[in-house]
């Protein structure tokens, strides 16, 4: 085993140890999700997001990439995609940072200091700087309208129910009326 993926397995396990649920998405090590909740006396403090990250292979020298699943009203995340404008993921990361310190450090600062002047999403930097007030009761209204509990469970599928027969159109249909009528 290469030494980047041992250190990869490790951060995993250590990330996995951790209070995070942590989802893993296919077979591998590479690619999984990871429940991540709003840091305290922050506007972000009751929401629950499901963040999506990916290992390169050349992970830990090569920084992993991070997105939020389901929506966040913040100046550094991109509003649709859920994409993450952070100096030290994007830019500054070092083999000396791992997984933990995603979670526990660069998220939580990155949700408590906003960086209106190098954004993402142009609406949440223009009313962070025009009325900060607004900006807050904004973001208290994704984290109640998007980023609960149960939120992060619907966001990777989607309800089927609607393609589904009920149990009363279902009991009404027969055999003859799904096969139709005899040909002659």
């Amino acid at each position: 085993m290469s030494s980047p993926s041992k250190r990869r397995d490790m951060d995993l396990m250590k990330l996995m140890m951790s209070d995070y649920k942590v989802e893993m998405m296919n077979d591998g090590m590479q690619e999984f999700f990871v429940e991540f909740r709003g840091p305290k006396d922050s506007p972000y403090q009751d929401g629950v997001w499901k963040i999506r990250v990916e290992l390169p292979d050349a992970y830990p020298y090569k920084s992993p990439s991070i997105g939020f699943v389901n929506k966040i009203y913040h100046p550094n995340v991109d509003e649709m995609s859920g994409s993450v404008c952070l100096d030290v993921i994007n830019q500054t990361w070092s083999p000396m940072f791992d997984l933990v310190n995603v979670f526990e450090v660069f998220l939580p600062q990155l949700l408590l200091y906003p960086n209106a002047s190098d954004p993402l999403n142009g609406d949440a930097a223009a009313l962070m700087m025009r009325d900060h007030a607004a900006y807050e009761q904004k973001v208290k209204e994704y984290c109640e309208k998007y980023a609960k509990p149960e939120d992060i469970g619907a966001t990777q599928e989607e309800n089927s129910s609607d393609d589904e027969l009920s149990e009363e159109e279902y009991d009404a249909s027969t055999d003859d009326a799904i096969a139709g009528e005899p040909d002659p």
